[in-house]
């Protein structure tokens, strides 16, 4: 069995012919990461001896600012283990990942601050290829609601079902961006809402706005009135409805529950058009009492325990977080 070569590909031109059902390692993906300031795409091709691709997974670096020195930094996100095909030759999932990290790993260098893998499919997925490789994992929390077997009215109690009403019934509409103006709204609440929230990243407008550009997904505005109170951006894959940022001025407009009007419109769209699961990527931090979490649990969503793998360029700091978050 020969050994797979792993090439790391940062250029559009140079991409092969690639799986692309899985929306977050596609070529789609891909080439907006491309176009969006402050981010930059590394495609990871594991390929066998005659060329053919076995696996391939994407990497996004992206370019972070602070408010104290050294004022910017980067760190690497991988959403997902990638895509495997042609049964990989005789080499385990597990195997093919650890090769692509390992050539990741050593293609960006020290200057990538951190590397975080997250939504692994299963939870041990890959466990010894990553901690041989020192990253180490932080206990955390997926939740997914099933659309194919209930509907969303279903899985919700007369409580909620009474505010959603009541908030209708006093003129909040929830509608898709369609047009300048409304990307300037979505992107306006977005950032406020996250402006306070340093481990949330938010990408250059840009990046939303090729989302729904080239049909990956879509974004909808909340209103009451005159006010714009919730927003939320939502992609599709593989028959499934993921949503990937959403924000809401919850305080200022209580009376009308702009977070459950804005959340509620994701599930009853998604359930709409046909796709059996929604799934939340990002929950919150893994704190044992989280209200965010909380609150999405309350759509009759299914909590399920997973890991979130980081691993730090700064050996001694890596070393302390590992001890820190030891199994």
């Amino acid at each position: 069995m020969n050994a797979p070569v792993i090439h790391i590909i940062s250029k559009q031109k140079d991409l092969p012919e690639l799986d692309n059902s899985n929306f977050f390692h596609s070529r789609q993906l891909f080439e907006i990461v491309k176009q969006t300031p402050r981010q930059r795409p590394y495609m990871v091709v594991a390929t066998a001896s005659d060329g053919r691709v076995l696996a391939h997974m994407l990497a996004t670096v992206r370019y972070r600012t602070l408010w104290v020195p050294p004022y910017i930094y980067t760190h690497c996100r991988i959403l997902g283990e990638g895509v495997y095909t042609y049964n990989h030759e005789g080499y385990s999932e597990y195997e093919l990942f650890g090769q692509m990290l390992n050539a990741l790993r050593s293609h960006i260098g020290y200057h990538v601050l951190y590397i975080e893998v997250s939504n692994l499919s299963e939870k041990m997925f890959a466990y010894r290829e990553l901690k041989q490789q020192e990253f180490f994992p932080v206990r955390w929390m997926s939740i997914h609601n099933s659309l194919h077997s209930h509907t969303p009215e279903e899985r919700i109690s007369e409580r909620l079902q009474h505010h959603i009403k009541n908030a209708y019934d006093k003129g909040v509409v929830t509608n898709e961006v369609k047009t300048e103006d409304d990307m300037r709204q979505f992107f306006k609440l977005l950032k406020r809402h996250h402006w306070l929230k340093p481990k949330r990243y938010i990408p250059d407008e840009k990046f939303f706005y090729l989302i729904k550009q080239e049909g990956h997904g879509r974004l909808y505005l909340t209103r009451y009135h005159d006010h714009i109170v919730g927003c939320s951006a939502v992609v599709y894959s593989q028959q499934n409805a993921y949503l990937w940022y959403t924000a809401f001025r919850r305080k200022s407009f209580a009376i009308v529950h702009p977070d459950e009007l804005t959340l509620w419109h994701v599930l009853k769209d998604s359930h709409t058009r046909g796709y059996q699961h929604v799934y939340f990527l990002d929950v919150g931090l893994p704190f044992s009492h989280n209200p965010f979490r909380e609150f999405i649990l309350r759509f009759g969503g299914k909590p399920v325990s997973t890991y979130r793998w980081f691993r730090c360029s700064i050996h001694w700091v890596n070393t302390i977080l590992s001890w820190i978050y030891r199994d």
